[in-house]
């Protein structure tokens, strides 16, 4: 391994509260920030680093008020995020790296790429999932404020909070900051209209996605000046979480990882 390609140990200090679950790969090529949908955590990567070739260190980020920063503030606006993200990620970018972001992950992945980009520091790649192009208006209703009992059965009908979860009083007293403030910065982003990124995006569609349409995801190819590609796989809005293999195969073919 190249010096270029060396993580040093100072590097990862001030990143070390926002990654979760991360199994080291000392022979990596690369590195794949991993960014959750809303109201997910860095749990649900847990097993990626498995699943993906040696040549690519996966780090699942943790946003907060959840698992291990479940005492911790939310942040509620996807600029908050980015600006405190960025920060944090900034010393650690040595070497190449690329961006994987599901559904509000995605939004802030491509935020989060811009805020970098314009340090200097742009990814290889953005790779997005399941989440609407950040120019496509999102038809969904705003549940951020909703009373307790109707923010609880909006969560239902989105499907992405477990059953049990949501019938424990208690446990959705905890969880409750982190997915309001999830939902609201979703709700609250607004696109601000600017070149394209200079890296390549792959995109990708859940076959059977009720929440957001393949033409909402092909719009992604606005965003880049580099090459575009589209693919759909196995499962519903949340495949990254059901069925990820097919995913992960497409991610090591983009980076040209061999297995």
């Amino acid at each position: 391994m190249t010096a270029e390609l060396r993580w040093t140990k100072n590097s990862t200090s001030a990143v070390s509260a926002w990654v979760a679950h991360r199994k080291p790969k000392p022979q990596a090529r690369l590195r794949l920030y991993c960014l959750p949908y809303a109201g997910g955590s860095a749990s649900v990567f847990r097993t990626w680093a498995d699943g993906l070739p040696a040549g690519i260190d996966v780090w699942p980020i943790q946003y907060p008020g959840r698992e291990n920063r479940l005492r911790e503030r939310p942040i509620n606006s996807v600029s908050g995020l980015v600006d405190t993200l960025g920060q944090a990620l900034e010393p650690t970018l040595e070497a190449p790296y690329a961006i994987f972001g599901h559904s509000m992950g995605g939004l802030v992945g491509f935020e989060l790429a811009r805020w970098l980009a314009a340090r200097q520091r742009a990814p290889l790649h953005l790779f997005v999932s399941g989440s609407r192009a950040p120019h496509r208006a999102d038809p969904d209703v705003r549940i951020h404020d909703l009373p307790d009992a109707q923010f609880v059965e909006a969560l239902r009908r989105l499907k992405g909070t477990p059953e049990p979860v949501l019938q424990n009083p208690e446990l959705m007293e905890l969880l409750s900051p982190a997915l309001r403030a999830d939902f609201e910065a979703v709700e609250t982003y607004r696109y601000r209209p600017g070149p394209p990124l200079d890296c390549p995006i792959s995109a990708f569609a859940g076959r059977d996605d009720q929440k957001v349409s393949e033409a909402d995801i092909t719009a992604w190819k606005e965003q880049t000046r580099e090459r575009f590609r589209f693919r759909q796989v196995p499962g519903d809005h949340f495949f990254v979480r059901t069925a990820p293999q097919p995913l992960l195969w497409a991610i090591a073919q983009d980076l040209h990882v061999a297995w």
